[in-house]
């Protein structure tokens, strides 16, 4: 034994605590640590720098809807109809999200009322493999919509997506004519459909229910766009311009409608479906 364990060992030290690992947040903008109940109790919006971090279905929920709201099951698909395999089995790639994430698939509906007005409101989760469009997706999609008719309320969805599931290939992109022609029926009812766009929302879901709002919203700093940066930069042979593909770049090019941080989302979100549910039932 050493003479250093000797004298710890003679002295009277206490026992080293056990530190829980989420006791702390790293931004991943400014870098900060934060503890993570202030980052939670902020929306999670990093209180330094004012970063909108990326929340699951369930927080946003709680964020947006009036207490009493119900979460709607999510409609049943056929998993894996290509048999597909890569580094693992797509229905192992299924299991290993499902027990990862409280939710089935990457896209919850929800039925209840922002501030007393009534909607339904969808949340893609980007935790649930990068919330990627497959059938599933399509399907809970059309699903919140179908709800939105039924209870002659407007339809809200926040998206944060990479893209299409390409374990589903042709199959996950025909769920962008799908979502397509349901917002065209709720259109056609003369109800409201709002999009609010989150970090990050990329590609078939950019270039379907993701850009077909009747209003376009977006949280701060969010990555808006369909190909990615390093593609478009290539392709064109040209330096990109700063903060391309940023919701406030887009907001100056008339893309969207308004950029709105999460602490005033609630309220824009009612205000903008008090607004229209009147206008289209004028």
């Amino acid at each position: 034994m050493s003479w250093l364990d000797r004298v710890r060992n003679s002295l009277p030290f206490t026992t080293k605590r056990d530190t829980p690992d989420n006791l702390w947040i790293k931004c991943p903008s400014c870098k900060e640590m934060l503890f993570t109940k202030e980052y939670e109790d902020n929306l999670s919006v990093c209180p330094r720098c004012e970063h909108h971090g990326r929340i699951g279905a369930d927080a946003r929920f709680a964020q947006l809807l009036d207490p009493g709201f119900e979460v709607l099951p999510g409609p049943k698909v056929k998993e894996d109809p290509l048999k597909f395999r890569d580094q693992k089995k797509y229905p192992d790639r299924l299991k290993a999200a499902r027990t990862a994430n409280p939710h089935p698939d990457a896209l919850t509906n929800a039925k209840g009322a922002i501030l007393g007005q009534k909607c339904v409101l969808g949340v893609q989760d980007f935790a649930f493999m990068g919330g990627s469009m497959g059938m599933a997706v399509g399907a809970a999609f059309v699903a919140g919509v179908d709800h939105a008719i039924k209870d002659k309320c407007g339809y809200v969805i926040c998206t944060a997506a990479g893209g299409a599931r390409m374990q589903e290939g042709i199959l996950s992109l025909m769920q962008m004519p799908k979502t397509t022609v349901a917002i065209r029926r709720l259109n056609q009812a003369g109800l409201p459909y709002i999009v609010v766009l989150t970090d990050p929302t990329t590609g078939g879901v950019t270039a379907s229910y993701a850009m077909l709002g009747d209003v376009q919203i977006a949280e701060p700093g969010c990555l808006i766009g369909f190909a990615g940066q390093r593609v478009i930069q290539d392709t064109i042979r040209e330096k990109l311009p700063e903060g391309f593909q940023r919701a406030e770049y887009l907001l100056e090019h008339g893309m969207i409608d308004m950029v709105v941080h999460r602490r005033e989302l609630r309220e824009k979100l009612a205000g903008v479906l008090g607004y229209l549910a009147g206008a289209k039932a004028a």
